[in-house]
Order: structure tokens, then C-alpha cells, then sequence
């Protein structure tokens, strides 16, 4: 009989890699340089190591999102719009996967190694494969990059086929817009045996980074052809998955959802015992009714069907937990049995029930 294994999945937030809400002497905000990323990142890695440390013989899978560093990308791109050609969205996606995979690693390795640890840790370039007739598409909603003049936003519109949409009004009544892009649901993740693989071989695998790149599978067209971004296509005559890069932004924890799904479906296809739980990090200690209200609640244990009709009504805001708990959702349904909420720190604590959030299917 194969011996049941643990994986924990770790969704690590925007905060547990670069410091959010700084600002300088005079209010104005700061955007967190390479050097404090990395310093923020060792904070983070320090508290991983210790789970580790505690739980040695189970299998660990990190995700992350990645919106301040795409941000930066993206507007690196657009200050060097004279000399460099603009960069696309997904591969901002993937540049940051890899950066971000880079120093993930290396600190996690090296916080190991301080504690007798020995792990390898790989970071994985990992496509998501989005439906091309997702709603998303239809209806941009996901703001990035840098805030635009109406003025400026039009002539994007124009020249560049942007989606704009007003972002809000500054202090002084004038227009502030930013580009948007479509976030479809994440669908299948196309690295899904190298993910696998990773976990076979005892190492640590960083995936689906920033909610994966998004791609969708190609269909031939009559003659047969896969025509593909740049005008690059591809033949053959059997049945086979070809996949394109679309603009667009995935939920990290959507995707950490999906991954933490399929392990356990082709696990269970592959009559092996699997254990999957689903953790994802935030800057708040779990998830709460209520939220910054005199009443507000501290959720430590809710069941499935709780969570479900805390979200039904709307409970969990959309731009913050909402997305969080959804996410969540799907994993139960999809065959998890235990989900946390957690800040880093406070991880151990939580699966003791005296923080974070614990949801369970049952």
C-alpha cells in the first residue's frame, strides 16, 4: 500500500514579498525597491523554514502573486517607449515568475541550509490555460499598470487598442484612468507533470507565480493550421494542444485552487494516497465579518457550507477576501478536505485554531 502523503500548498500574497503601505515623510507613497523586496522576501522565508522545520517529512508547493513587480515591469515598458518596444502582458508575467522564483529560492534554500535542511527548490515558468470565450474578456475589469490624464487614456485607446477605464477622481476633481485587462478563470495548468515531478523528487516547486501566464489552447483552422501570436503557426495532423499567450491577469489564488485540485484528482487516478491542504497567506489574521467595523468577528472554523453563505451575502469583499474565500470554495468542492487563512507567522498557531482562519469540508 502506498504511504499517504502531505502537500502543503503555500499561496504567498503581494505583502509576503514586497513591504506594502510605505510612505515617506510626507505622506507620499513608496514603491518598494529590489533591496527591500529581497529583505521583505527573508522575512518571509524565516518563517517558512520554520514550518518546515516542524513538519520535515511532508511536501511543500509555493505559489505567489506578483502585481507590484508586473506593475513595474509594465511601467518600466512604458517609460522606455522610445528606444524599446512595449512589453506584453504575459510576458511581464513571466519575466516576474522568474525574478521572483529567483529570490524565493535562494533565501528559502539558504534559511534551510542555516537549520541542517537540505531541499531543493525550483522555480517552474508555468502557463494557465484560460478559455477563450471566458466573460472576462468581454468585460475588463483587472486595473494595472500606471494612472493616465482622460487625454492620455484616449490616445492609448486609439493608437494602442487599450481597454481604459476612469479609475477615480484625484483630490482636485480631475480624471484618473488606467489600463484594463480581462481575469478569466484558470482552466488547466499546462506544467502540471513538471510540477509533479518536482514533488517526486523531494524538491520544493514555486508554481503557477502571479496566477500563472495565461494562455489558451489554439483551435486548427480548416486547413489544419495553429496560428498562433506574431504570426507563427504550427501543423500537424493529429490531435495535439498548441497554446498562445493572451492579455490578461489571473487570480493567484484561483490558480493555487486549481493546482491544489488536480494534484489530488490525477493523484487519486494514479491510486495514490494524497493529502492536500491549501494555505493562503495575507496581512490579515484570517478572514472576518464585519470587517474594520466596531462588530467586527474573528472567523477561526468555518465548514464549507458556512463559507459558502458568508459569501453568498456578500460578507467578504471582492477586491480583498472575496477572492480568497472563492477560491477557497472550489478547493473543498474539488476534493480538499482543510483550508487555512494565515498570516506567515501566526501559521503554526493557526492549525492550532487560536489564529487565522480554518475551513473544512465537513
Amino acid at each position: 500500500m502506498n504511504k499517504k502523503r502531505h502537500v502543503r500548498i503555500f499561496a504567498f500574497g503581494g505583502n509576503e514579498v514586497s513591504p506594502v503601505g510605505l510612505t515617506d515623510e510626507k505622506g507620499k507613497a513608496i514603491i518598494p525597491d529590489i533591496a527591500m523586496q529581497w529583505r521583505r522576501t527573508s522575512e518571509t522565508c524565516k518563517h517558512i523554514a520554520r514550518i518546515i522545520k516542524q513538519y520535515p517529512d511532508d511536501i511543500y508547493v509555493i505559489t505567489h502573486g506578483n502585481g507590484p513587480q508586473v506593475g513595474n515591469v509594465f511601467l518600466r515598458s512604458e517609460y522606455s517607449r522610445p528606444i524599446l518596444p512595449p512589453i506584453p502582458l504575459d510576458v511581464c508575467g513571466s519575466d516576474t515568475q522568474g525574478s521572483m522564483g529567483y529570490m524565493i529560492g535562494q533565501i528559502l534554500g539558504n534559511e534551510l541550509q542555516t537549520q541542517g535542511i537540505k531541499k531543493t527548490i525550483v522555480g517552474i515558468v508555468t502557463q494557465v490555460v484560460v478559455g477563450k470565450d471566458d466573460p472576462g474578456f468581454q468585460n475588463p475589469t483587472k486595473y494595472i499598470g500606471p494612472s493616465y490624464t482622460k487625454e492620455e487614456a484616449e490616445k492609448r485607446m486609439k493608437e494602442d487598442g487599450w481597454v481604459m477605464k476612469l479609475y477615480k477622481k484625484d483630490d482636485k476633481g480631475n480624471e484618473i484612468w488606467r489600463k484594463v485587462v480581462p481575469s478569466p478563470e484558470p482552466l488547466d495548468i499546462v506544467e502540471i507533470e513538471a510540477v509533479e515531478a518536482a514533488i517526486e523528487k523531494g524538491f520544493i516547486p514555486i508554481t503557477v507565480g502571479g496566477g500563472g501566464i495565461p494562455v489558451i489552447e489554439v483551435e486548427p483552422d480548416k486547413e489544419g493550421k495553429f496560428n498562433c501570436n506574431y504570426g507563427i503557426t504550427f501543423k500537424n495532423g493529429e490531435k495535439i494542444k498548441i497554446y498562445s499567450g493572451v492579455e490578461a491577469v489571473i487570480d493567484k489564488d484561483l490558480a493555487s485552487s486549481l493546482l491544489g485540485r488536480m494534484l489530488i484528482d490525477r493523484a487519486k487516478k494514479k491510486g495514490e494516497d494524497i493529502d492536500v491542504t491549501f494555505t493562503i497567506f495575507t496581512g490579515e489574521d484570517g478572514a472576518k465579518l464585519n470587517y474594520q467595523k466596531p462588530n467586527q468577528v474573528d472567523l477561526r472554523r468555518l465548514t464549507l457550507e458556512e463559507a459558502k453563505k458568508y459569501h453568498s451575502e456578500g460578507h467578504f469583499p471582492p477586491g480583498s477576501m472575496g477572492p480568497k474565500i472563492s477560491a477557497i470554495i472550489k478547493f473543498l468542492e474539488g476534493g480538499g478536505k482543510i483550508a487555512y487563512i494565515s498570516l506567515t507567522e501566526k501559521y503554526l498557531e493557526t492549525l492550532e485554531g487560536k489564529a487565522g482562519t480554518t475551513i473544512v469540508r465537513e
